[in-house]
């Protein structure tokens, strides 16, 4: 199934029956990762059998491939990335490093959507990794983009259409985003936006239909979104949320349809999401009535937007909500077998 089709499919999907069939998180106890069935009226299933050969150390990041085959993790230690071949039966093995590994810790993970290219932000210079992908693995590293993310790379991602890849990082301007080509690689550095985030980048993401790109970041707002064009890059921030998230936003998500924009965040309740339009931030919904209990490090939509997943630093760590435009539903059970520690991400697969 094309990219294409999987998020028509996801959207045709938003009122009725789900895509979703996994759910992955990234925590920093062996074994690093953990994945669990999911069924949209059940919820978490019995736990996957891990990897046999396991992330070598903490899981600080985790993506599937849009078409579900692929898993890929950014971790702490050695060799600070990992792929899975993926598929109903649990992981495959692993696949071979890349003869380039990332430079340190690989804070994010992300796959273009038509998994030709993977990549990775991380605390080595140059804060960003990307490598062509395909069912044999990892291909020659990317030469580094001309002009480097400015400090330790927190996050990454592809627009949606594949055509930009984006870092955010330590350092101003916080948020550098490129044109991409699976071919050539990082193009020439968009223009920074006219008002940066106000402090460090931890969270990156674009919307669905590439019209929104969302940072969040350590200081208030905590929250910054830009319209984005391909051709000319940032538009003017959009105006703050009338009620804002009370700490550093960690995680950021839209919704399949781009109608609400989810944050996880350091202090209670650990979470806010809004609804979204092309005016910007609506009202924020009530918040969750089972909270996370304890700082949100990431969040992500099911791809059918039935559900919103939470990555959390205490036990239960990883948390699950049905989702509707009314908002949160009454949470879903902890799964049996629980993450072993701190959840730093969430991801979902069709497969």
């Amino acid at each position: 199934m094309s990219t294409k089709s999987i998020t028509m499919a996801a959207a045709g999907a938003a009122g009725g029956g789900a895509l979703e069939k996994s759910i992955a998180i990234a925590h920093d106890v062996t074994p690093f990762i953990s994945v669990y069935p999911w069924s949209s009226s059940t919820g978490f299933g019995s736990k996957f059998s891990n990897p046999a050969s396991l992330p070598s150390g903490t899981g600080l990041s985790v993506q599937f491939s849009a078409t579900g085959e692929y898993l890929a993790i950014g971790h702490g230690v050695n060799t600070y990335a990992a792929v899975y071949p993926w598929s109903s039966s649990g992981f495959g093995t692993k696949y071979s490093n890349p003869a380039t590994l990332p430079g340190g810790w690989c804070y994010g993970a992300a796959f273009s959507p038509d998994a030709s290219s993977v990549a990775f932000s991380s605390g080595g210079f140059p804060y960003v990794f990307a490598y062509p992908w395909s069912s044999s693995g990892f291909g020659t590293k990317y030469a580094n983009p001309g002009t480097v993310p400015n400090g330790q790379g927190n996050a990454v991602a592809f627009s949606k259409a594949g055509n930009a890849i984006a870092v955010c990082h330590t350092s101003s301007p916080r948020i550098t985003a490129y044109p991409w080509n699976s071919s050539t690689g990082f193009g020439t550095k968009y223009t920074n936006p006219s008002t940066l985030p106000a402090s460090e980048a931890w969270a990156v993401t674009w919307s669905h239909n590439d019209a929104y790109i969302a940072v969040g970041h350590s200081t208030s707002p905590f929250i910054s979104v830009y319209p984005w064009n391909s051709s000319t890059g940032f538009g003017s921030k959009f105006s703050n949320p009338a009620s804002l998230p009370p700490s550093a936003c960690f995680g950021v998500s839209f919704l399949i349809d781009d109608s609400a924009l989810a944050t996880a965040h350091g202090t209670s309740p650990y979470t806010s999401v809004y609804s979204w339009s092309s005016s910007g931030f609506g009202t924020k919904y009530s918040d969750p009535s089972t909270s996370l209990g304890s700082a949100g490090y990431g969040v992500a939509f099911s791809p059918s937007g039935t559900a919103i997943a939470f990555a959390s630093s205490s036990s239960p760590r990883i948390h699950a909500y049905p989702w509707s435009s009314s908002g949160f539903g009454s949470k879903y059970s902890n799964p049996g077998t629980l993450p072993t520690g701190a959840g730093y991400g969430v991801a979902w697969s069709i497969v």
